[in-house]
């Protein structure tokens, strides 16, 4: 039997993906999708990852949906501590866990790392030290762009490059892949009245702390963006950064712990109950 080409494969999931022959509603998982269509999305990518960094010259084992499904789901954990003792002491985890090491290589509760899979990391770790950053850079571009799981958990697929770039685009539709992708769900529940009420108080709220916000979600890739500035866009480890640079994400890592104690505490207060009063809605409506 010949084997499907990239392009035909994509050719062949992507309708299934879309919901195009069964149901064009859309799922609650990520970028709209069904549970199964995820699954389907993540393990056709990591194939075509592995294809495409063989033809670079290395060795990456697909990993399973399961393990990059942990990876996505273990931002803002930790060892003994709760969520709330996480954002606390880390905030979102971006500036405040920072070192500048390649995921494969992160030690500090790293998400990026539990989603490669242990072979993976183990691999990267025997080559040399030159090889590991081509390793890196063919499979993710330049160092501060997300991991497949990464990048799939916070809908940020436009900002992947290198074979993970290569595997999204012949999996995900286009619109998917561009910065203002809103998710359907988000979309259709932002333009309910009682949603709109919910985030002016939490705005207000917000105003009133001290943060420019209007939405819990533009919180986090402020954080990222400012981090980026900071350290040339992750291509700065830590131990490298100027004292000027060093004092600058010492300042952001406090912001982030404190404007993330403040808007995860008014989400989950203000804006989740009402997210997921209309949610319900929407799915009673679906199965009527």
């Amino acid at each position: 039997m010949k084997l499907a080409t990239a392009a035909s494969l994509a050719l062949l999931i992507l309708p299934t993906i879309a919901g195009a022959q069964i149901d064009t509603t859309p799922g609650t998982e990520e970028y709209g999708l069904t549970q199964r269509e995820l699954i389907l999305a993540i393990e056709k990518t990591e194939e075509l990852i592995s294809r495409c960094m063989r033809e670079q010259g290395f060795q990456y084992f697909a990993v399973d949906h399961a393990t990059v499904r942990a990876g996505m789901k273990s931002t803002m954990t930790a060892p003994g501590l709760s969520e709330a003792q996480f954002v606390r002491r880390h905030g979102f985890g971006i500036a405040t866990l920072y070192t500048g090491a390649p995921p494969q290589l992160a030690t500090v509760y790293s998400p990026a790392a539990t989603a490669l899979g242990a072979r993976n990391v183990d691999y990267f770790k025997a080559l040399p030290a030159a090889t590991q950053v081509a390793y890196n850079q063919a499979l993710m571009g330049e160092p501060g762009n997300p991991t497949f799981a990464m990048a799939l958990e916070h809908e940020t697929l436009w900002q992947t490059a290198g074979c993970t770039r290569k595997a999204v685009e012949q999996i995900f539709k286009p619109n998917q892949l561009h910065a203002t992708y809103v998710h359907p769900h988000d979309a259709l529940i932002n333009k309910d009245p009682r949603m709109k009420s919910a985030l002016a108080t939490y705005a207000a709220e917000m105003k009133k702390a001290g943060y420019e916000f209007t939405h819990p979600d533009e919180v986090e890739p402020s954080i990222r963006q400012r981090l980026a500035a900071i350290t040339e866009n992750g291509r700065l480890p830590v131990d490298k950064l100027s004292p000027e640079q060093s004092e600058a994400l010492k300042k952001l890592q406090d912001y982030e712990r404190a404007v993330a104690t403040i808007s995860v505490r008014l989400h989950e207060k203000v804006v989740e109950p009402v997210e997921e009063r209309i949610r319900k809605e929407m799915f009673s409506r679906k199965v009527e």
